[in-house]
């Protein structure tokens, strides 16, 4: 509804309003010619649209709220901004399948912000979480339709869900992700040449560029394994039993697995070529690894959060949402998503005061000796 004051004749006399001059702060003013009243128009839209984006100015860049404001605090920045925080950033929906989509998570405090983007880092959506389960997957998938191929770090709870959101969906799963695996099992310097050999097909795999270089590859880990695969299934025998009922081993039962680290790290290349997660960007194309997510969408949210350290959880999770947003080209749909619960939320409702019920009281002004609260005499307590 718009103000009385905007009106262009005079709330006194009816008279047409003609210009004259401005105000200090630049808004036009105007003025009855008949009776001489002056006034000035107000639009609270293109005011929080100027809030709006000096707030932008300040959470998407690098200067403080001092140095925006050219003050020593910027408390009148909070003061005006504070609205800003009650807006709920979105992204469109997603109608068309993407070809290619990466996804991967990153940790803010406590939370987890799941984020799925198309191959030219254009985020299409997220979802918050606790923590990287399957339920929390399948929310972010239900999102998008079912890309051609999904970019991913592996992970139980991801597979289960795109096994459950997008079953005819290929798999490339993030090579760098595959060598940090192989390191943490046979770390960089192995010292059996069963382990030198396998962190040299981990490096290898990186390198592979075409089909050819990777039928070299399939083969080269089927020749470890010929020669080397019985190590994988030795067995090494506890001799004795402790008296709570463990086995005097590393695992505490009656036999374990002699060359552990190097089972894992050769179980883990057999598992996803048995799957098929190893060389899709080979056959069906896409990237090969989810590096343009991490290092572009994730590190850019990082480095917003170290600019502006400080920020509670709630303000974090919603400048981590504002970077997605400004990523996809859609900050300027910002004013749209400005609701009235943001320009002016519910306020509190106050208790009402009530007279205490009678009885005995419970907690008053006179001296206790349970409370200790009294005038002492004598050396108690002193040495």
């Amino acid at each position: 509804m718009p103000k009385p004051s905007n009106t262009t004749s005079c709330l006194l006399c009816t008279i047409k309003l003609v210009k004259n001059g401005k105000t200090a702060a630049g808004t036009q003013r105007w003025k009855c010619p008949s009776c001489g009243a002056s006034t000035s128009r107000k639009r609270d839209d293109v005011t929080r649209k100027h809030q709006l984006d000096r707030f932008f100015t300040w959470l998407l860049g690098k200067h403080s709220q001092p140095e925006i404001t050219g003050t020593q605090t910027g408390r009148s920045f909070r003061r005006k901004a504070a609205w800003c925080w009650r807006i709920t950033p979105r992204l469109p929906t997603v109608t068309l399948p993407p070809k290619y989509v990466i996804i991967d998570g990153t940790y803010i405090g406590s939370w987890c912000l799941l984020i799925a983007t198309e191959e030219h880092q254009i985020p299409l959506a997220w979802q918050w979480c606790s923590t990287e389960s399957q339920a929390a997957w399948e929310a972010l998938l239900r999102q998008i339709p079912a890309p051609l191929v999904v970019i991913c770090d592996g992970g139980s709870g991801v597979r289960a869900a795109i096994r459950e959101q997008w079953p005819d969906t290929l798999t490339q799963r993030c090579l760098f992700h595959i060598w940090m695996n192989l390191r943490t099992h046979l770390t960089l310097r192995p010292r059996t040449p069963a382990g030198q050999a396998l962190l040299e097909l981990g490096k290898r795999l990186r390198r592979v560029t075409n089909t050819d270089d990777a039928v070299a590859w399939l083969q080269q880990l089927n020749d470890w394994h010929s020669i080397y695969g019985h190590l994988t299934t030795e067995r090494s025998y506890a001799k004795k039993r402790l008296p709570g009922g463990l086995w005097d081993s590393p695992t505490g039962k009656k036999w374990w697995y002699t060359h552990d680290r190097l089972r894992k790290a050769y179980n883990l290349l057999a598992e996803l070529q048995r799957r098929g997660h190893l060389f899709t960007y080979l056959t069906a194309g896409g990237p090969k690894t989810t590096s343009r997510l991490e290092g572009g969408i994730n590190a850019l949210i990082k480095q917003t959060l170290r600019l502006h350290r400080g920020m509670t959880i709630d303000h974090q999770k919603r400048a981590a949402e504002w970077v997605l947003v400004e990523r996809a080209g859609l900050l300027h749909t910002a004013p749209a998503m400005i609701t009235e619960a943001a320009i002016a939320p519910p306020q509190k409702q106050r208790p009402r005061f009530t007279e205490p019920d009678p009885g005995p009281a419970l907690y008053d002004t006179a001296l206790s000796s349970e409370e200790g609260l009294w005038l002492r005499t004598g050396w108690g307590g002193r040495h």
